[in-house]
């Protein structure tokens, strides 16, 4: 069952997620940084040529309903763990243990977002299966409003930290945002990387990935600009081979 926030005021609290636009479709994204934006790798890269898109060509609509948002952000540039860059140069599954164990991207938006408008959410460590988690997205069939399914669990941690959900996942729902509760406050435990027939999806566990993009997005800010008018862009249990379809963006 989900809850389907029809109205603005169902939103309070959640104005931090928002939709990820694309030029093929989109996915769902969540503040974690007043400017870095956390989502699936697989969000963005074209899925037919497998080559990622242009930072310029997204935007974050933070608390997108029904064609408008809280506020808007173009992307300025991104990140990928490099395993996964590396994982589909040499041409790997975008479903395999490697790829959904790594399926992280961290974007940095053009100005940051203010507290006024959202407030980011913080990273959570990996907790024991059985413990309760939400999701909240904007899946296929009702990607102009946010939706939250509220009573699912983590079932499984399987090798390389791929993390298993009881979660019914779509289209659209890929780099949503995975939430536990602590302390009565909602942390990220995971992203939307990928489901299966069977009703489980898969994500990766965050801190370690999130750590390593953060970084490499700082020491990006630390560089000297380029003045040439050239454009840098930078990209980046089991380990369960074919661990799901992957979600192709509407």
């Amino acid at each position: 069952m989900f809850d389907v926030m029809e109205s603005r005021g169902d939103m309070l609290g959640w104005e931090a997620v928002g939709r990820l636009d694309m030029p093929q479709g989109f996915c769902t994204g969540a503040l974690i940084g007043r400017d870095l934006v956390l989502t699936a790798a697989h969000c963005v890269y074209d899925t037919a040529t497998r080559q990622p898109y242009p930072a310029r060509g997204m935007t974050f609509r933070a608390g997108y309903h029904h064609g408008s948002a809280i506020t808007e952000r173009r992307v300025e540039r991104w990140a990928v763990p490099e395993r996964y860059a590396a994982e589909l140069a040499a041409g790997g599954s975008m479903t395999s243990g490697t790829a959904v164990a790594t399926d992280v991207a961290l974007l940095k938006l053009e100005q940051p977002v203010s507290s006024a408008e959202a407030d980011p959410f913080r990273i959570h460590e990996t907790p024991s299966p059985g413990t309760g988690v939400s999701v909240v997205s904007y899946g296929r069939g009702r990607e102009e409003v946010l939706s939250r399914q509220p009573d699912c669990e983590l079932t499984e941690r399987y090798r390389d930290d791929i993390l298993g959900f009881d979660c019914d996942v779509t289209f659209g729902s890929s780099g949503a945002p995975v939430f536990v509760r602590e302390n009565a406050r909602l942390r990220i435990l995971s992203v939307i990387s990928s489901g299966n027939a069977g009703g489980e999806a898969f994500g990766p566990s965050l801190p370690a990935l999130v750590s390593e993009l953060r970084q490499r997005l700082n020491r990006e800010d630390a560089r000297p600009k380029v003045t040439s008018g050239a454009r840098r862009i930078t990209v980046g249990g089991s380990n369960r081979d074919g661990i799901g379809a992957r979600f192709v963006k509407p």
